[in-house]
């Protein structure tokens, strides 16, 4: 279990997740994993900053059944992996927690690895981190 169950409340609920996901493609085709976001959120963890002004935190939901034990974020410009993201926590099924996924380098669009602890890895291409405020990890 990670410290981070505790802030499933502080973002969107799941039941009411569903909704304003449902409302957000509506409005924006964006990916179904991502909601639209104008609004300012917390981090978990500290970064370089780029200096544009742009928020690079985001919220990422684990809806997959599986425990991530690793989370990574790459520029797809340049494919470096950057360190864990949750380090040292986990991100059990159902739980949620917020990444600042700014790496210094001005990009917004990012390759998103998350690894289970079965073994399996998922990695979603062209997250627009710029753009959302939630991510949902779904098999």
């Amino acid at each position: 279990m990670s410290k981070f169950s505790g802030l499933r409340l502080c973002g969107i609920a799941s039941a009411t997740g569903v909704l304003a996901l449902s409302a957000c493609l509506l409005a924006a085709p964006e990916p179904g994993w991502a909601q639209s976001a104008d609004q300012s959120r917390g981090t978990t963890r500290g970064a370089q900053s780029s200096n544009d002004g742009q928020n690079r935190r985001v919220r990422v939901h684990n809806q997959t059944g599986w425990t991530i034990v690793s989370l990574y974020a790459a520029d797809p410009a340049r494919t470096d992996w950057r360190g864990d993201l949750l380090t040292p926590e986990v991100l059990a099924t159902g739980d949620s927690a917020v990444i600042d996924v700014d790496n210094g380098s001005g990009a917004c669009v990012y390759v998103v690895r998350a690894e289970f602890s079965n073994g399996e890895r998922l990695e979603r291409v062209g997250v627009n981190v710029c753009r959302i405020a939630d991510y949902y990890f779904t098999r």
